[in-house]
């Protein structure tokens, strides 16, 4: 059962962390611990502990990126929108404030 759960989290080390991936692995970590427990399996009870931690980890890790990504760009609209009221230039700045407001999700 390990190598099955080893395979299955691979998300985590490709460098693309998903939230979605990420709770699924959770979960089915949680089922596979609680099978393992009803059966007296202490490997598919460590497997599922295993394999919750690597779903709660990436789940973290995707947070992390979507706040880091965010930030990028909200400092990129405001960058965009002081540049053009200092230009002049009202399209750029209307961009720039449109840009920096996506980053919160509100456009």
């Amino acid at each position: 059962m390990s190598s099955n759960t080893t395979s299955s989290t691979t998300n985590i080390g490709s460098g693309d962390p998903s939230k979605a991936s990420g709770q699924f692995h959770s979960a089915k970590g949680n089922v596979v611990e609680g099978v393992g427990k009803m059966t007296g399996n202490t490997s598919w009870q460590q497997s599922g502990k295993q394999e919750h931690a690597a779903g709660e980890s990436e789940y973290k890790a995707a947070q992390t990126k979507g706040y880091a990504e965010g930030t990028k760009d909200r400092i990129g609209g405001k960058k965009d929108a002081v540049l053009g009221a200092v230009t002049g230039d009202r399209s750029q700045q209307a961009q720039g404030d449109v840009k920096a407001l996506c980053a919160f999700n509100i456009c």
